[in-house]
């Protein structure tokens, strides 16, 4: 929301600078922009449309975000760690498509640059309100997000691990520890190109959780073509992969795969 015009900011480097060296940690809130619904006047160009969601541009700011705290916390508290402790699509509620699986793409990306860069913990707005809650606020039905955050949860452990570089436009790779699983790797592949698959190559055979939507825009997933529901008394679904071949791998277009490859057997992981 826009501060009254009368009301003064201070910066954030005023503050720490003021403060001292005190802090344990250095929080901070991410948000890519303003929401339709308060984007007004000098804001109005803040905020983000539904067809911009698949950008670089876009997809990119979390990771200038976190620059520009992190910046901040080498000047002023050197060695703190970072945490997250406010984000979503945008502030001031979230955009409406901000509830649909369109979003799920900026929030799994913001998940793999943070972890990437340190950020220890990170803090999703909200469990149930308005356009941005992981859960529907009247229905409590998980929408999109909640499904990301549990195969997140339930794939990629705490040790970030170096997925190597991609070219391929739209591609996004981000590679951990399996959770619970000595020696293996989580690898998570987001293609953002909505006309044209791509490739990668894995080196051992593992299990394939791909993460589609008949539309974008549409608020139900489907995990390996199969939709997302809570079953009798609100029980989660079963969460199986595919057994995936090593060798090179297709990911289909606006698709967010992972990949949990129990036999890496990486050094870094057991």
């Amino acid at each position: 929301m826009l501060a009254p015009a009368s009301m003064k900011t201070v910066a954030s480097a005023d503050i720490l600078a003021a403060t001292g060296p005190v802090f344990d940690a250095i929080s901070y809130h991410s948000y890519g922009g303003i929401s339709s619904r308060c984007a007004v006047g000098p804001a109005a160009s803040a905020g983000i449309s539904s067809d911009k969601a698949l950008s670089d541009d876009w997809l990119g700011r979390a990771e200038k975000m976190e620059s520009f705290y992190a910046d901040l916390r080498d000047k002023f508290e050197p060695g703190k760690p970072l945490w997250n402790t406010e984000t979503a699509q945008t502030a001031c509620g979230g955009d409406r498509w901000a509830s649909t699986f369109l979003d799920s793409f900026r929030y799994l990306n913001q998940l793999g640059i943070s972890a990437k860069r340190g950020v220890q913990v990170h803090m999703h707005n909200t469990l149930a309100a308005s356009d941005y809650g992981l859960l529907d606020e009247k229905t409590y039905r998980p929408r999109p997000n909640y499904w990301a955050a549990l195969a997140w949860r339930r794939l990629m452990g705490t040790t970030v691990l170096d997925a190597g570089p991609t070219s391929t436009p739209g591609l996004r790779l981000y590679a951990h520890c399996l959770r619970s699983q000595p020696g293996g790797v989580a690898l998570l592949a987001i293609n953002a190109n909505t006309a044209a698959s791509a490739r990668i190559d894995l080196s051992a055979p593992s299990e394939r959780y791909m993460l589609t939507s008949h539309e974008l825009l549409d608020d139900t997933v489907l995990l390996n073509g199969t939709a997302l529901e809570l079953g009798p008394g609100d029980e989660l679904p079963a969460f199986n992969g595919v057994p995936t071949r090593a060798g090179m791998v297709e990911l289909a277009p606006a698709s967010i795969t992972f990949f949990a490859i129990e036999k890496a057997d990486n050094p870094a992981c057991r």
